[in-house]
């Protein structure tokens, strides 16, 4: 690994990442600086908006590494000009001032939604499965756009600083006994209502554990990464699901059982990610 850092920024903090993160930041003895609207529960919290360039600089004091997951989360949560430029200038702040500040490492939370598919008022189709990185992107819902320009400046903050830094394709997050089981519940009475997600998810403690090997695992650069659980959260074989589902779309491969019908190469080459907490689905 690199160098670990001896102090992490986290916006969003009171976010269910967030919460997650500090988390693990406080089992691994990492100390934290909370950034978000709300109080947090961290050895140093600053409240105020990721979007402001002097809140921000006040958080960043004695920082190494920044996790960035303030953003609102969906299309839905604000109107389209909030979604969008809300999470636009928020990345794009903290970025600006963690390069200035000349802090080395960067991890910023993007999602499976950058692919254009979950919020599409119309069903879509990927161009190819499994999906990877280079995928070409239809994105046509503000939350989707906002973290495409979101990874387009974390490659342009990499180059205009020389910092690391790691898009974070996240899918579904949750835990057990928490969303997981419902959204498996829907998954086995409506499977199609999973297949602009591709039936994918990520447990909250592995999420935060990959958001910090992005910045200690020994890279450099920007990259954008998926990290999903290996498996989905629906009972139904994989091959069952696409063949209904996304049946006219080029499969590069076979899936076995429920295996997640994403390549997670990158995931674990760069990062060394692989998921721990997997979701026992009932068989249907």
């Amino acid at each position: 690994m690199a160098d670990t850092p001896r102090r992490v920024l986290v916006t969003g903090a009171a976010g269910r990442l967030g919460r997650a993160t500090l988390a693990l930041l406080a089992e691994l003895g990492v100390e934290a600086t909370a950034l978000d609207r709300e109080p947090t529960d961290a050895d140093r919290a600053v409240v105020g908006d990721a979007g402001d360039p002097a809140t921000v600089r006040r958080a960043l004091a004695g920082v190494e590494a920044v996790l960035h997951f303030a953003a609102i989360p969906a299309p839905t949560l604000g109107t389209p000009a909030e979604v969008y430029c809300g999470n636009t200038r928020a990345t794009f702040v903290v970025l600006e001032e963690a390069g200035r500040f000349g802090v080395p490492r960067v991890a910023l939370a993007s999602s499976l939604s950058v692919t254009g598919m979950p919020w599409a008022a119309k069903p879509l189709h990927p161009a190819y499965l499994p999906i990877d990185e280079r995928l070409p992107l239809q994105n046509e819902d503000p939350y989707g756009l906002s973290k495409e320009a979101d990874e387009a400046t974390g490659a342009m903050m990499a180059r205009r600083f020389g910092m690391a830094v790691v898009a974070l394709r996240y899918p579904l997050l949750g835990g057990p006994g928490d969303k997981f089981d419902d959204t498996a519940a829907r998954y086995a009475d409506d499977p199609g209502s999973g297949a602009a997600e591709l039936w994918t998810y990520l447990d909250d403690r592995d999420a935060a554990r990959a958001a910090w090997l992005a910045v200690t695992a020994p890279l450099t650069g920007y990259h954008a990464v998926f990290v999903t659980a290996p498996d989905t959260l629906a009972p139904q074989p994989t091959e069952e699901l696409l063949d209904r589902f996304h049946p006219d779309v080029e499969r590069r491969r076979r899936f076995e059982g429920r295996e997640a019908p994403i390549d997670l190469t990158a995931a674990e080459s760069l990062l060394g990610f692989r998921a721990r907490h997997l979701f026992a689905a009932a068989a249907r």
